[in-house]
């Protein structure tokens, strides 16, 4: 093995300095790597690791090494696959994929039972993968800027489901599923190709919908409790008997009473403090 390949297998050198903390976190972002370096997947006891930008094109299988992982941060890099061994982290509950290649998702993603939140934005997505389905602890999914054009009907066994952005991506008719999704909290259909709305009476949970960018002539029928951004929002919320709801701050922080799930829902410290996605409020 040569001197370069041996560096991609062993931590960077202030690699121990990070873990001394105490926190069992490792930030790697930023780094050109290519590779996750071996010596990461044996830190059995590590519950942070992020990733992002740091030009990976493959994870090794041993990944599945790392039990005790909470949040996995691989956004921002070139990954056009993902191993098995990355479906079998049994703690994982947050993990940020947005920005790769990736085409589908392992059939043994549906093993994550402890994913809450994911953020698969910017990918090459045609068809939402159906492992997804039987994840019914998540809570928030980020599917933005793919180029999905249905949705399955099988979408309401996802039970837990709170946040879905789905922006950006190539629907020309409301997904019919949707409307069986009683307890969605936030809904994003920015920039897509929908000319129309159902009645969304029945999202009794809604509290945001975006739909702006969208070749409609005004805004759908919603509850009035429902914060509308898009085509005709300001005056259809200015007609209504009680107040205009008060716009969600910029990472929703307000949306939601229980900051735990919050948190999951606008991403949390685990994606660097991101804001709310790009296609709600843009």
């Amino acid at each position: 093995m040569g001197a370069a390949e041996s560096t991609l297998d062993e931590l960077p050198s202030d690699a121990e300095e990070q873990l001394r903390s105490g926190e069992q976190q490792l930030e790697l972002s930023g780094r050109r790597l290519r590779r996750l370096p071996g010596a990461v997947c044996a830190l059995g006891r590590l519950q942070k690791l992020y990733v992002s930008g740091a030009g990976l094109r493959e994870l090794p299988e041993e990944v599945e090494e790392l039990r005790e992982l909470r949040i996995l941060a691989l956004d921002s890099n070139k990954l056009e696959l993902l191993p098995d061994g990355l479906c079998r982290l049994p703690r994982l509950a947050r993990l940020y994929l947005g920005g790769n290649r990736l085409r589908a998702l392992p059939a043994d993603f549906a093993q994550l039972q402890s994913l809450r939140c994911l953020w698969i934005e910017g990918n090459f997505l045609r068809r939402f993968p159906r492992p997804l389905l039987r994840l019914a602890a998540l809570q928030s999914l980020q599917m933005g800027d793919n180029r999905l054009r249905a949705l399955p009907a099988e979408l309401p066994r996802m039970t837990g489901l709170r946040g879905l952005w789905l922006y950006g991506n190539r629907f020309e008719e409301f997904p019919p599923a949707l409307l069986r999704m009683g307890r969605l909290h936030i809904l994003d259909l920015d920039r897509n190709r929908l000319g129309g709305f159902p009645d969304l009476h029945p999202l009794r949970a809604l509290r945001v919908f975006s739909y702006d960018h969208n070749p409609v002539t005004g805004p759908p029928r919603v509850a009035d409790t429902v914060f509308l951004v898009g085509e005709g929002a300001v005056e259809r919320m200015a007609e209504r008997d009680e107040p205009t709801p008060r716009p969600p701050p910029r990472r929703l922080a307000r949306a939601f009473e229980d900051d735990e799930e919050e948190e999951l829902l606008i991403g949390g410290a685990g994606a660097r403090a991101l804001e709310a996605p790009p296609g709600l409020g843009t």
